[in-house]
């Protein structure tokens, strides 16, 4: 299926970030599995990579949770000297040299960000993602913080950047922290529910 053909159509995508490393048996990759099911079941399209571990849990999740074909998967893969493998599961692929031209897709085509366990990697596109909304470049969109690993580094924004001045306390309005599925899954609807309203109002006009 052609990119640029999809990434035209009025599709709530959410992008899910997180690391090549994970095993399944870890319980953040079962739970990112049945994240992207719980989509795939709501009919909303995922954006994620071509590689392993809980890039390969969404792409698997929301293969088992669709009820047709409408909805995708969009892999933004990335050209490393060690091609990305086990590129299942993905309905839409767009493969990129330069990790910034990646992320540029990433946040162009994403109307909320989970972001899961991961290393610089996974760092870099939250830190990108979240520039380009303080600064205006985008609408703001939700970025869901997923899982404990992420309450030293929000104890610190709040700690220190934003103590300091360094921040606005409205740059942090589009953050969230969810430590269940369930808990993602209520951020997203919300969000979701806005979307939708405002492309009924695009189309009334």
């Amino acid at each position: 299926m052609d990119y640029d053909e999809e990434i035209m159509k009025s599709h709530f995508r959410v992008a899910i970030f997180g690391s090549k490393s994970i095993e399944k048996q870890k319980t953040i990759y079962k739970q990112i599995f049945n994240l992207a099911t719980k989509l795939a079941e709501e009919d909303i399209d995922i954006v994620t990579g071509g590689g392993p571990g809980l890039m390969r849990a969404a792409r698997d999740g929301h293969f088992k949770g669709r009820k047709s074909g409408k909805t995708k998967v969009i892999g933004l893969t990335i050209q490393l000297e060690r091609k990305e493998s086990g590129q299942y599961h993905l309905d839409v692929v767009k493969d990129f040299a330069k990790f910034s031209n990646r992320i540029d897709n990433f946040l162009n085509i994403s109307n909320a960000f989970v972001v899961a366990s991961g290393g610089v990697g996974t760092l870099l596109e939250l830190f990108f993602v979240w520039q380009n909304i303080q600064v205006n470049k985008v609408e703001k969109r939700p970025i869901i913080f997923f899982g404990s690993m992420w309450q030293g580094l929000l104890d610190w924004i709040k700690q220190e950047p934003l103590k300091k001045r360094l921040l606005d306390p409205k740059d942090l309005d589009v953050f969230y922290h969810a430590k269940t599925v369930n808990d993602v899954m209520k951020i997203i609807k919300n969000s979701k529910m806005k979307f939708d309203a405002k492309q009924d109002d695009v189309s009334k006009a």
